[in-house]
Order: structure tokens, then C-alpha cells, then sequence
């Protein structure tokens, strides 16, 4: 049986090892969460069940994708920190959530690229700014990072400038050192954005990340790292080159993935999170990152309404569930946890948080990775 075939506790199993014991495995989910507590190094080396991950880093406190905020996340205790990877010119793997790097860096104050302001259109949305493509890494470096929604986040403007954009290489020599000193393994979380637009370009993901990995030990079906996109093509492709526990993103229902639009593949997301869609998943992945109301979807007034049955169905399969993006302020949080009427200001984000761990998930993206830790913590002592 090959590693996409295995199914049930096996392939749950595999992983960790990454995320043991889920509502799909109650029979062992004690003696899991117990086992799951210890950590470990290298083969075997386990997250606590359900696993905070840090979104973008600690991105609700510092500005996102920085060597900061990656530091502050570990710093707090996440249990997984996410990159997102996009291509310079040069070719070099860099950590920006978008190519698009207007909003995130100070590259509209520096007349030296001016001549760079240019319109692309990628994935089908047509956008006027700066990108990643047109820098070398060395012009990349010129820049400082800054944050991404300041009207929301207007603390964390306090750090703007304070670092560069960090490549992935980066962050795995980050990852080694901060291993050797704690004594156990970084878990890491990279996101191939936009793989199909950027191969068109001569610049695919897949093959420089994998040689990063190898590199650093992480391309290993027990490395502490997951890769995820919401391509599934893009995941199909870092199978065929390493063993590192893969991720299809899963956007809403009624979405395509982009490289499903370019091939002409008329499926949906709806189609992906069907049995028979998640059957198909699992023969090249061995988790799924669903957008949240994939988990419990919202009523016309912006509430929580019941939950799916896609933890379930996931679960059957041998397939971990990384939902996306817990964060605390009212205005990202559904209706009923929201407080007060500043959209900014924090709302019952630990009610929000009791809601998902209640319906079996695996992990969870957050952008304040402190909250998620102590959420976790109160809902593992009231599960034992």
C-alpha cells in the first residue's frame, strides 16, 4: 500500500507523530492527547491536539510575515508558525503573503522603483502596484516591512521599519537555531502562493522550496513542517518531489481553485469537500486547510449556525483538518461573539474558539496565537 492509499488511523497515525487523537479516533483520543503533550525530536515528534498555529506569525501583533513576528509567536508558545512563499526575480523563495507587496513593505515611498508601479493581473484580479517578480533579492532587501491593515492594527504600526522581508532560507536557519537552543523541533507551516501564475512566469515554487527543504532536513515524512496550497496541482507536485505532510487549502463552497480554472476543470470547492472528493485528497495529502465556515457556516446575520459535516467526513478519510483565520477583533469574529461597536476592539474570541475545538478540529490559523494557546489549553482540560 502506498503512502496515499493508507487510510483511518494509519495515515493519522503517520503525521505525527504531527497531530494524533480527533473526535474521528475517541476511542484513543486520552491516550492520545496524553502522548501528543510530551513533544519529542525528529521522528515522532507530536503537536498538542487541537494545534495553534500562528498566522502569518503573531500577525495581530506585530507587522505579518517578519522575523518578529515569527519570533514573538514562538516566543508565546504556537505550536506551528505559517509562511506564506513568493518568488523575486532571481528566483529566491520569500515570505510576503502576497507578491503584491505595496500594502506590506515601504517600497511606494522609495522613488529608486518608481519605474517598477506597473498593473498584473493575477489570478484573475487585475492590481496596480509593486511586486516581488520585478525585485532581485538584493533590491528586495533595500525594503522595510510594514503592516498590512493599520486601521485595524494601528499598535502595530509602532514596528513598521523595524525589519526586512525575510527569505524562507531565512526562516529554516531561524527554525534550526531556535530548535537547538529549546531542545525540540520549530514546526513550520509554507503556502506556495499563486504556483500556477508564477510557473507561467519561469518562476515555480515547488522545485527551489523542495531543495530548501532537503537542505534542512525538512523533506521527511516525520519533518516537523507542513506544506499547504490552495492548489491542489501545487500539491500534487511537492509530493512527487518530497514526503513532507502536505495541505489542500480549501477557500469557500463556491469557488474553483485557480489552477482548476486555467486547466478547465469545472469542479468547486463543494465537489473537493464531498466523500468522494476527499477520497481523492487523501491520495496525495494528508490534511485539509478549510476557511472556517467551511467548519460552521454563518447565518444570513452573521452568525454561527450548525456545523458541517466535514470534520467528520475529513476525519474519515485519515485527513487532519487546519482551519483558517480565528482572530480577536469584533469585526472578523461571527455576530454573536462580537462586543461593543468598535470593530477593532476585541471581541469573545474564547467563545468563538470553544465553538471550533467543539467540532473536532485539528489545528486551528490564528492571528493572535497567545488567545489560541490559552483556548486550547481550557478546551483539552475540559476534554480530560
Amino acid at each position: 500500500m502506498t503512502q496515499g492509499e493508507r487510510r483511518g488511523p494509519g495515515r493519522r497515525t503517520m503525521i505525527g507523530a504531527a497531530v494524533l487523537g480527533s473526535a474521528a479516533l475517541t476511542a484513543t483520543a486520552a491516550a492520545g492527547t496524553a502522548q501528543a503533550r510530551t513533544g519529542g525530536h525528529g521522528s515522532g515528534a507530536r503537536l498538542p491536539v487541537p494545534a495553534v498555529i500562528a498566522h502569518r506569525g503573531a500577525s495581530g501583533h506585530r507587522p505579518e510575515h517578519t522575523l518578529g513576528s515569527y519570533q514573538l509567536a514562538l516566543d508565546m508558545g504556537a505550536d506551528i508558525i505559517e509562511q506564506d512563499l513568493v518568488p523575486t526575480r532571481d528566483g529566491h523563495l520569500v515570505c510576503r503573503h502576497e507578491n503584491d507587496i505595496t500594502g506590506t513593505t515601504d517600497i511606494a515611498d522609495r522613488p529608486e522603483f518608481a519605474s517598477l508601479r506597473t498593473t498584473k493581473t493575477v489570478d484573475g484580479v487585475k492590481l496596480t502596484g509593486w511586486f516581488t517578480e520585478d525585485l532581485t533579492l538584493a533590491e528586495l532587501k533595500t525594503l522595510r516591512a510594514k503592516e498590512r491593515i493599520p486601521a485595524v492594527r494601528q499598535e502595530n504600526t509602532l514596528y513598521d521599519g523595524r525589519w526586512t522581508v525575510p527569505t524562507f532560507a531565512e526562516v529554516l536557519r531561524w527554525a534550526d537555531r531556535e530548535g537547538r537552543r529549546r531542545g525540540r523541533p520549530v514546526w513550520l507551516h509554507a503556502e506556495t502562493k499563486h504556483p500556477t501564475y508564477f510557473r507561467k512566469l519561469g518562476l515555480g515554487l515547488e522545485e527551489p522550496l523542495a531543495a530548501l527543504l532537503r537542505r534542512h532536513g525538512r523533506h521527511r515524512a516525520d519533518a516537523p513542517m507542513f506544506l499547504q496550497s490552495f492548489e491542489p496541482t501545487s500539491i500534487q507536485r511537492l509530493a512527487r518531489l518530497v514526503s513532507t505532510p502536505r495541505v489542500v487549502l480549501l477557500s469557500d463552497a463556491k469557488s474553483r481553485p485557480w489552477d482548476f480554472t486555467e486547466s478547465g476543470d469545472p469542479r468547486t470547492v463543494a465537489d473537493l469537500i464531498t466523500p468522494a472528493g476527499l477520497k481523492e485528497i487523501a491520495r496525495y495529502a494528508q490534511g485539509i486547510g478549510p476557511t472556517l465556515d467551511l467548519i460552521i457556516p454563518r447565518t444570513a446575520d452573521g452568525r454561527l449556525g450548525r456545523p458541517t459535516t466535514l470534520v467528520r467526513d475529513a476525519h474519515a478519510r485519515g485527513l487532519v483538518l487546519h482551519p483558517y483565520t480565528l482572530r480577536n477583533e469584533n469585526s472578523f469574529l461571527p455576530a454573536d461573539f462580537r462586543r461593543g461597536t468598535d470593530p477593532n476592539a476585541y471581541g469573545d474570541a474564547f467563545g468563538a474558539y470553544r465553538a471550533y475545538f467543539a467540532t473536532g478540529i485539528d489545528g486551528i490559523f490564528t492571528d493572535q496565537p497567545d488567545t489560541g494557546l490559552l483556548a486550547a489549553a481550557d478546551h483539552r482540560d475540559a476534554r480530560d
